[in-house]
């Protein structure tokens, strides 16, 4: 019986770090932009982009005499 009077406040008291965790969060924006990350691995970012492609290395072809 004891235990259970223990067990009690302690459960407590942990959902009530839990709850104040949580709100912490989420008044620190932590939950603002939940798509971001996932759209910025799918798709690149303009401004990373060069302006132009590389060029191409030039292969020789030796020529028939």
């Amino acid at each position: 019986m004891t235990n259970l009077l223990m067990l009690i406040p302690v459960a407590l008291l942990l959902g009530l770090i839990g709850l104040v965790a949580f709100l912490w969060a989420l008044k620190s924006g932590q939950f603002d932009d939940l798509d971001g990350a996932a759209h910025r691995i799918l798709f690149e970012d303009e401004d990373d982009l060069p302006s132009s492609p590389p060029p191409r290395p030039t292969t020789s072809k030796p020529k028939d005499t």
